[in-house]
């Protein structure tokens, strides 16, 4: 019983223990500033929604690169297409992104919400696969254009979309 115990955590993994939780860690972390500058200005996916999505699209990526690495080199399975991985991903997160999006009198709220929601799934995934540059980019990228056009926005009297 011991011995497969141990061989259950003795799996040969694409990326070191360490490597995995650094990149835990960093989806949590760059996805909860996006959520914390959405919780700043009270919408409805916030700081734990968007460190979630991004965790749980870094997590499926993990698995993604598991799955390659067991599987992807035996001629006796089934063809692995890691395009899959990021469609489902980005499916998974348009599905919520579209609970956020409601209509009402005429108005479309929930936009750049849910655009954010998105966002914190490409960044789960580029920190998955290691594309840290990507990660760091795309992060300050999207505080920026949510932060600073905000500010913008509101100088110029625009109507803040949300």
């Amino acid at each position: 019983m011991l011995t497969s115990l141990a061989n259950e955590f003795a799996h040969e993994a694409p990326v070191s223990i360490e490597i995995l939780i650094v990149r835990l860690l960093g989806a949590a972390l760059f996805c909860g500033l996006i959520g914390l500058e959405r919780e700043s200005t009270n919408n409805a996916a916030g700081l734990r929604t968007n460190m979630i999505i991004g965790l749980a699209a870094c997590v499926f990526t993990l698995v993604g690169l598991q799955i390659i690495h067991e599987f992807g080199n035996r001629p006796d399975t089934v063809q692995i297409d890691p395009m899959r991985l990021i469609e489902a991903v980005t499916a998974g997160i348009a599905f919520l992104a579209a609970g956020v999006v409601f209509q009402m009198r005429g108005d479309v709220k929930g936009l750049t919400t849910g655009a954010s929601m998105w966002l914190s799934g490409a960044i789960g995934l580029c920190v998955g696969l290691g594309m840290w540059l990507v990660a760091v980019m795309a992060t300050a990228t999207g505080l920026l254009i949510l932060w600073l056009l905000r500010k913008a926005q509101v100088a110029s009297g625009l109507k803040d979309e949300r």
